[in-house]
């Protein structure tokens, strides 16, 4: 439990997003992940971010247990009732999986199956209470189970957010943190000062806090987010070094290994490096860092 260990002693973890495929052809993702295997401390496997159907985070997660890398599997209360979301939670914890993170998910209509039907059975509180509750020997129900899983339990918090007040997202990761929530992964991050407002309220001693660096793939992603995305913040400034790149997509590489390095001489626990599909740049990422 690498990630564990480095996030009680303080020491810098380095997480990486990986997609699992949309299929079963997954050489592709393994090829990634041996790529980087021993720079990454654990490879974050999202359960069918933005509602589009994929291999589940749980299949991905356990095919890369195979390869000998720690994984975080994503639970997530749009698609499955609590039944399943505890059989996944009880299958991850027996295939060896020790680090789960917590999620609402997307609504459906942002996806590729618009007709398909949100479950919600529970919220977000109650399935990180349902896995302390796993952790304690007892499912929802209240039954004994035969063994107790062991995780490290993560969640999202909406940090750096515009428009959000820095006190009612303390307030919601607070309560994240009483339902058993030790870690939590925030929006993707561009300028550091965007968190302070948030981070001035938080005790970091207690509450590990890993920001997410996204790698940028275009000068028009760049400013689709600046103008679309709400809960990120882009700089002109960083638009404009991207403008005037000769080479746009090795800046924005520079642009990534850059945060990784300010983030962690400002403290942080660790970071999560996202690259939504360009796997194969995370090399070149942990080069510059």
């Amino acid at each position: 439990m690498q990630l564990k260990r480095k996030f009680e002693t303080g020491e810098f973890a380095v997480l990486a997003e990986i997609e699992p495929p949309k299929g079963v052809d997954t050489s592709r993702m393994l090829a990634s992940v041996k790529r980087v295997k021993g720079n990454v401390d654990a490879f974050v496997v999202p359960e069918m971010s933005n509602a589009v159907m994929r291999m589940s985070s749980l299949g991905g997660a356990m095919i890369l247990q195979g390869l000998g890398v720690e994984t975080v599997v994503q639970v997530c209360c749009r698609d499955r009732n609590r039944l399943a979301l505890q059989a996944d939670l009880l299958a991850a914890s027996g295939c060896g999986i020790c680090n789960v993170m917590a999620v609402t998910g997307e609504d459906p209509s942002y996806g590729d199956h618009h007709q398909a039907r949100p479950v919600y059975d529970i919220d977000i509180f109650e399935l990180l209470q349902a896995v302390q509750s796993l952790q304690s020997g007892r499912d929802m129900a209240g039954i004994e189970i035969g063994g107790a899983p062991e995780f490290m339990v993560g969640s999202t918090v909406n940090a750096g957010a515009r428009g959000k007040s820095p006190e009612l997202e303390l307030e919601e990761m607070n309560k994240k943190m009483a339902a058993g929530a030790k870690f939590f992964i925030t929006p993707p991050v561009f300028d550091k000062t965007a968190l302070d407002p948030f981070l001035k309220r938080v005790d970091r001693s207690r509450a590990i806090i890993v920001p997410t660096v996204l790698l940028l793939k275009s000068l028009g992603m760049a400013r689709y987010i600046q103008r679309n995305m709400e809960h990120v913040y882009i700089p002109d400034e960083l638009i404009d070094r991207i403008r005037k790149a000769p080479d746009k997509v090795r800046e924005c590489i520079h642009i990534a290994a850059q945060l990784i390095t300010t983030l962690k001489q400002e403290g942080f626990h660790g970071v999560l490096i996202a690259t939504l599909g360009w796997e194969d740049r995370l090399p070149e990422i942990l080069e510059l860092t």
